[in-house]
Order: C-alpha cells, then sequence, then structure tokens
C-alpha cells in the first residue's frame, strides 16, 4: 500500500512539473504523446476509483502477478480505448485543464487507496483480487509509465527507487526469469518491456533469457 502511495505520488508530481510545451512531445509508450500519456493516467485513476468501489465476496481470482495479461505482439494503436485516449487528450486544448483533471481525479484515487482495506476482495475486469494485491498491481503500471513520461526529458525525475525494484521484482516473476544482477532496475524494466532494445552486450549477458523478454503487458 505504501509503494502505491509513493509512486503514483512521484507520478502525479512529475505531471505538475512539466512546462506546457512537453505536452505536445512523443512519451516512451510507442505513437502517443506526453499528453495521451497523461490522459491514460486520469483513466487509470478512474479505474482505480471504480474498482476500490467494487467489493465482492468471491473467492480471489488473480493476484499482484497474475493480473497482468501477456499480449504476443505490442500495441498497433488500433485498440478503440488506445484511439479514444488520444482524442480525449487532443480534446483538452490546454495542459492547464488535463493536468487539473489528473490532480483532481488522481488525489481522490490516492485517498481511496489510502482508506482500502488490504485484504477486502474487489473486482476489476471479470477478475477479483484482494485490494493489496490490486494496489500493488498498479506500483508496475505507475512505475513504467513514469519512465515513459521522462522518456524524453532527461532533466526531469525518474520513478522512486523502491518502485523500481517492486517493479523489476514483478516482472521477472510475470516472465519465470530474472535479469542479470548487473541490469540497473530501470533497464530491466525498459528492455523487459520492450520500450528499448538490448545492446550486444545485454544481449549477451540475458543469455538463453532473452526469448522471456519483451513482455507486452495489458
Amino acid at each position: 500500500m505504501d509503494l502505491f502511495a509513493c509512486s503514483w505520488t512521484a507520478l502525479r508530481t512529475a505531471v505538475a512539473g512539466l512546462p506546457d510545451d512537453d505536452f505536445v512531445k512523443p512519451s516512451g509508450c510507442a505513437g502517443w504523446l506526453v499528453r495521451d500519456l497523461v490522459c491514460h493516467l486520469v483513466i487509470d485513476a478512474q479505474d482505480v476509483l471504480i474498482t476500490l468501489a467494487t467489493p465482492t465476496r468471491a473467492e480471489p481470482t488473480r493476484d499482484a502477478v497474475t493480473y497482468w495479461d501477456v499480449a504476443d505482439a505490442p500495441p498497433t494503436g488500433d485498440d478503440p480505448l488506445d484511439a479514444l485516449t488520444v482524442r480525449l487528450a487532443a480534446a483538452y486544448e490546454e495542459p492547464r485543464l488535463l493536468t487539473f483533471h489528473l490532480d483532481d481525479v488522481g488525489s481522490a484515487a490516492g485517498r481511496a487507496a489510502a482508506l482500502a482495506d488490504p485484504g477486502l476482495r474487489v473486482g476489476t475486469r471479470d477478475e477479483v483480487l484482494t485490494a493489496g494485491d490490486y494496489l500493488h498491481a498498479y506500483v508496475l503500471e505507475w512505475t513504467l509509465h513514469h519512465l515513459d513520461l521522462v522518456a524524453y526529458g532527461p532533466d526531469a525525475a525518474g520513478p522512486p527507487a523502491a518502485g523500481l525494484a517492486a517493479s523489476r521484482d514483478m516482472l521477472e516473476r510475470i516472465a519465470g526469469a530474472a535479469f542479470p544482477a548487473s541490469f540497473s532496475d530501470e533497464d530491466a524494466l525498459l528492455i523487459g518491456t520492450g520500450r528499448r532494445a538490448p545492446t550486444e552486450a545485454e544481449r549477451a549477458e540475458l543469455g538463453g533469457t532473452a526469448v522471456k523478454f519483451p513482455l507486452w503487458l495489458g
């Protein structure tokens, strides 16, 4: 629960500090501008609120690791929700309107997460998780998108170290394979999710585990 709060607060703080010109720059999400990514974060925050307000008595069907589906290929942008996100982002017109909405809904999501009972069972995407597992899964979501946000802004603050480490652990558990110890947590996440290709030296270090990556998470 603390990692969720730490990662989410850091990400929203990074968005709040962006100059207006950065919103039309590319993000680390292929095909998305920074404004598209921030709009996606608004939708994510809404999902957190909806899920935490959807309790169930059913037995959990997934946990923080199995929450993630792994696709066979990277997203193409053809998904209706992805296309809608781009249109919604453009509709804001002014970055301040988008950042205000993220701060408003994002703060509410953060408060709801802080108040949630970790053992509460909640429903989302036709699956059941404990609130603790659900929020822990989102540490990976926030951390990856924080890396996407600062991909082309080297002066911007990146994700917290604790979130990077926890996200690397989750990604390795999803893949069933570990990255070499020499890889930084950030490099492991970028390479492991296809956000950048490994160098020849990195590929050599990965050895047989290279076939496990990248993972296209959804």
